[in-house]
């Protein structure tokens, strides 16, 4: 029952990721290679925190 104001870091993190996807796709079809490269290399960084507070919940 309290869990249920408690926020959650995972859907935080997903939620950062999608966007980071979207707007490095944005920069690949506007010609912006560089900053595609950093945005993608960003949200993989997120994907890894997600990864590990899967493993986390599940171990």
């Amino acid at each position: 029952m309290f869990g249920l104001f408690k926020s959650n870091p995972l859907k935080k993190l997903q939620t950062q990721h999608e966007a980071l996807l979207s707007e490095a796709f944005q920069a690949q079809r506007n010609g912006n290679i560089r900053l595609y490269s950093t945005l993608t290399a960003e949200a993989e960084a997120i994907r890894e925190q997600i990864e590990a507070l899967k493993a986390e919940s599940v171990g």
